[in-house]
């Protein structure tokens, strides 16, 4: 079915998405875990394709969290390859393509070989400037504004120096605009530390559809609602 663009009245410079699901989806077609996010990382293909056709600027992707190096070993090492085999198979078209890759994260504490993958992908594509996708991996919200802190600490900033605009330079997504839309799927309606800080003032949209089954169509009917809603940054209107 063909979508009516012309219906999106305001598109979100940018759009960050929980991506949750997976689990739930291979176990209701009777497969593992794995074969879930197997599919779900797929998916982020014809999103990433849906976002630059819609106009979308920036696209934020919640990969894999600091709590879920809890998750079973297996399952662990199973996602890491995962994201290993995408990104040797997906940066080079990406760069083909204009997609600027950023990681938002802490890089310490995976394989080193991951490691160098990502600094390579973000070192290729740091010139494109069709659509920026960013990667959360091995991200937290809170570890993020610790982090921040803990660098301006290093810096020598003074108390009085301290604003919102110099912290917001210490975050992982420094020099991007905060989410304008916050996309969960699987019909959770939880933040889970992701973007704590940026999201003060995003739209939230939550649907049932799990992930691998969240498709261009449903990007569609999450712009659709934005465009719908009336944001007034705790602002009343027409004053």
């Amino acid at each position: 079915m063909a979508l009516d663009t012309n219906a999106l009245t305001k598109i979100p410079a940018h759009v960050a998405i929980i991506m949750d699901g997976n689990g739930r989806w291979a176990r209701q077609r009777g497969l593992p875990r794995l074969a879930g996010h197997r599919a779900g990382t797929e998916n982020m293909r014809r999103i990433l394709e849906g976002a630059v056709e819609f106009g979308v600027s920036v696209l934020t992707v919640y990969a894999f969290s600091t709590e879920n190096w809890g998750r079973p070993e297996p399952e662990v090492h199973g996602l890491l390859e995962i994201f290993k085999e995408m990104v040797a198979r997906e940066v080079p078209e990406l760069n083909k393509n204009g997609v600027r890759l950023r990681h938002l994260g802490q890089l310490e504490g995976i394989d080193e070989s991951l490691q160098e993958q990502v600094r390579q992908a973000i070192a290729l594509t740091k010139d494109n400037h069709r659509i920026t996708l960013n990667v959360a991996f091995n991200y937290g919200g809170r570890a993020e504004i610790l982090d921040a802190v803990r660098r301006m600490i290093q810096d020598h900033v003074a108390p009085d120096q301290v604003n919102e605009t110099l912290l917001s330079s210490y975050l992982y997504t420094a020099g991007l605009p905060d989410p304008d839309l916050i996309i969960r799927t699987a019909g959770e309606m939880r933040l889970s530390n992701f973007l704590i800080w940026q999201s003060a003032y995003a739209e939230y949209y939550s649907t049932p559809t799990l992930w691998p089954d969240f498709d261009k169509q449903e990007l569609y009917q999450a712009l659709l609602a934005f465009g719908q809603r009336h944001r007034r940054f705790g602002k009343l209107e027409n004053v």
